[in-house]
């Protein structure tokens, strides 16, 4: 657990209880959660993997009495930390900055000192040591628009990212080729430098290096001295079969790449998919709408109905089938991500002849006769006459 998530994450709303919650309501709540989101029972589901990681990290945190109060106690100082009376702490420094951490912690001390090493500077000095850490490349978002077809059956397609890279010219360092930089005087590396507020010290960017730990005498004439540039890359992304519209895939690692030896971001991709002019889509389901003439829906009938990508198949209409009825062709939906298909899922729409010949009009009329005394509209009209 990096530090940054020891401080920002909220574990009791991750678990969804109040922070005066008993052991026992933490515990039925992480349960609960658990099984919702458990890898086994959302098998393919990224987003539910993650949401499970993070009920289980915030478990691990609030069941444990110690750990517990140690993680109340640094929310509940202004910007994540505060001195007390004396200079005193509400929790022993040496559990989380880093000398006790043992297993029950699970490293306290490489959470939080991660972040902190050297802030809480109370013998005065202004600077820290220390070497640059790696820093996590930028997620990157961009949109994908398949065909119907496509995206049921899965597609590999070609994406052209632009983003920030290390400068090619220099190779990150932001110097002029030949030269070097060196490091900051300032902050001796660290990119940071920390102001003293009385008890404790305030960590921020050095002013001198902007952060980066280096400074360049000669920068490159490509980025600057920044050591960053904008450059464009092609990469072979993979859509799964039965990808919908409005879907958004992640793909880890593909995002920008990170710095000092950090890892790469993560590439969202926003799926559009163009509608088919037969079949529609509901989850994993297929719909279609097929035109039945009256007689085929009063008389029944068989009649053969369209698969996607497939050979026709026969749906059987009973007697009196009424207009609107929702017939289910089991397997021949989309695709699913445990490799099984939904349903189609077929809707009658009975045919209502526009012209009519005499024989047609005579048949039509001997029916009418034949059905005199039953009116359809007698509870109708003694219902619209109630209060």
């Amino acid at each position: 657990m990096s530090t940054k998530d020891y401080l920002e994450k909220d574990y009791y709303k991750v678990l969804g209880v109040a922070k005066t919650a008993s052991q026992e309501e933490i515990k039925k709540s992480y349960r609960k959660l658990a099984r919702k989101y458990h890898p086994d029972a959302n098998k393919g589901d990224t987003d539910a993997e993650d949401r499970f990681k993070e009920v289980s990290e915030a478990y691990d945190v609030l069941s444990d009495e110690k750990r517990r109060k140690e993680y109340d106690s640094v929310r509940s100082m202004p910007g994540g930390f505060r001195g007390q009376q004396g200079g005193g702490f509400p929790f022993d420094l040496g559990d989380i900055f880093g000398q006790q951490g043992g297993p029950q912690t699970g490293g306290a001390g490489e959470r939080i000192g991660d972040l902190f090493g050297g802030l809480f500077n109370r013998g005065g000095g202004t600077r820290t040591t220390g070497t640059r850490r790696a820093r996590r490349g930028a997620d990157v978002e961009t949109d994908v628009t398949l065909s119907f077809g496509r995206a049921m059956n899965g597609v590999t397609v070609p994406i052209k990212l632009t983003s920030e890279a290390a400068c090619d010219g220099c190779r990150g360092t932001g110097a002029r080729a030949g030269t070097v930089p060196r490091v900051c005087p300032n902050c001796e590396g660290t990119g940071h430098e920390t102001r003293n507020l009385g008890n404790f010290g305030f960590q921020e960017p050095c002013k001198e290096c902007h952060g980066r730990g280096l400074v360049v005498d000669d920068p490159c004439p490509k980025c600057h001295g920044s050591g960053r540039a904008t450059g464009t890359r092609t990469i072979q992304a993979r859509i799964p079969a039965g990808v919908a519209d409005g879907q958004k895939i992640r793909l880890k690692g593909k995002g920008a790449p990170g710095e000092n030896g950090g890892p790469s971001g993560d590439l969202y991709v926003n799926i559009k998919v163009r509608p088919h002019q037969v079949f529609g889509r509901g989850g994993d389901n297929l719909t279609l709408t097929v035109p039945v003439t009256f007689p085929e829906a009063a008389l029944g009938a068989e009649i053969r109905v369209p698969t996607f990508q497939g050979q026709p198949v026969t749906l059987r209409l009973p007697e009196g089938t009424p207009n609107g009825r929702t017939f289910r062709v089991k397997g021949r939906g989309a695709p699913r991500r445990d490799g099984t298909k939904g349903d189609l899922l077929v809707t009658v729409d009975v045919q209502v002849p526009q012209k009519l010949d005499d024989q047609a009009r005579e048949a039509l009329t001997r029916l009418r006769e034949a059905g005199t005394g039953d009116d359809l509209r007698a509870d109708l009209l003694q219902q619209a006459r109630t209060e």
